[in-house]
């Protein structure tokens, strides 16, 4: 045979490559936003530690932070606050629409549907300018929690609650959601969740908010994107799951022997283990302290013998640590929220690194569009269908 022959039927094979499942490992772009430091379990955002911002700064500091690249001084914080007040209205229309939509969708499905709107409200949705971009960042971080707190109180069929504009945010969360402030302390443990909350590289909802926003499409869409990427129980959803956990096992004499058999089951325990941290989440030292102020300020103390229990266990048996979420859901619990609002409050304080992220993304944008290796059936011809058998 002629050695210059090529055979027109050959189709060579596809060459092998690396793949890493989930993207594990992979750094697709760089970012000044936040650095999760594997080696040191450490976090910090715009290069302050975020155990640091959590006991010293109140959230609106750290959304200041996330949005401007340095943390405000009293003028600079005074201003920006006034900003964010003055946004914290919604629309009767937008209104209407958390109202109408049913009792029994889940309230991540109701922010998510909410944003949505917002953006259609928003004539500027395809000014991507950095002014205006900042201005939608800077409406969501004030309009989301008063969606979710009119969602909180149309879901229990009570009347809608105002925002107001001489309390904090987390203050007035809390007034809209149960019409009034509650002890500082409890302010404050909400406080430090959202500052925890905020931003942690490039998480799944993040990754994604980045991937929609490099299409060029709008804030409010990468922001949508964003919510239904935290929905889900393996990322934002895991806060629920976990308070879900310690009401099935009820009894603190009982968590013990409740995580042994889990472990021996093989069950998927919620709130331990992460992708990037292996020897504990560096949130979870704070957010475990105000867990333990909530229980003391309330005087029920059964949810963080649980939590010590269930801790205890995991480590000694697979030395998995807990993350955030483990203490985030009883602390919730013990503020008095709903279970199923435990996401949505995390969509409060992350819509700041998810802005953020936005922002950077069009600053210098490039669309994100990885490769699969297909390990399909290798090219073929169409049979007529005459001729299939």
């Amino acid at each position: 045979m002629d050695k210059n022959y090529v055979n027109p039927d050959y189709v060579p094979e596809p060459e092998k490559v690396n793949t890493k499942k989930g993207l594990e490992g992979s750094v697709i772009d760089t970012s000044s936003v936040s650095k999760v430091n594997a080696e040191t379990n450490s976090l910090v955002y715009r290069g302050y530690p975020v155990q640091d911002l959590a006991e010293n700064c109140r959230f609106e500091e750290v959304a200041y932070l996330m949005y401007n690249g340095e943390l405000p001084n009293t003028q600079q914080l005074k201003d920006f606050e006034k900003l964010e007040r003055g946004h914290r209205e919604i629309s009767k229309n937008l209104l209407g629409v958390i109202k109408a939509l049913p009792h029994n969708c889940h309230p991540m499905d109701s922010i998510r549907t909410a944003v949505s709107y917002l953006g259609c409200e928003d004539v500027r949705v395809w000014d991507k300018s950095p002014a205006t971009n900042l201005d939608k960042a800077i409406l969501l971080l004030a309009k989301i929690p008063t969606m979710v707190a009119a969602d909180y109180r149309f879901k229990k069929g009570l009347e809608y609650i105002a925002p107001k504009a001489d309390l904090t945010l987390s203050e007035n969360f809390f007034h809209m959601c149960f019409g009034k402030v509650p002890d500082a302390k409890i302010v404050k443990a909400f406080d430090v969740s959202l500052i925890l909350y905020a931003e942690h590289s490039f998480n799944a909802s993040t990754f994604t908010a980045r991937v929609v926003a490099s299409t060029e499409s709008d804030l409010y869409s990468a922001t949508v994107a964003g919510i239904g990427a935290l929905k889900g129980p393996l990322h934002g959803g895991a806060n629920e799951q976990v308070m879900h956990m310690m009401k099935e096992i009820a009894d603190p004499a009982k968590a013990e022997q409740w995580m042994i058999d889990a472990l021996a089951q093989k069950r998927k325990v919620m709130g331990f283990g992460h992708r990037v941290y292996k020897s504990g989440d560096s949130r979870v030292p704070t957010m475990k302290k105000y867990a333990q102020v909530m229980a003391d300020t309330i005087g029920e103390q059964k949810w963080m013998q649980m939590y010590n229990s269930l801790e205890k266990v995991m480590v000694e048996k697979k030395k998995i640590y807990p993350n955030l979420d483990f203490p985030a859901g009883p602390a919730y619990f013990m503020m008095g929220f709903e279970i199923d609002f435990f996401t949505p409050i995390f969509v409060m304080a992350r819509t700041t690194g998810w802005s953020a992220h936005i922002m950077e993304q069009v600053a210098n944008n490039r669309i994100i569009r990885p490769l699969s290796e297909y390990i399909g059936a290798p090219q073929r011809k169409v049979i007529p269908i005459s001729d299939r058998r």
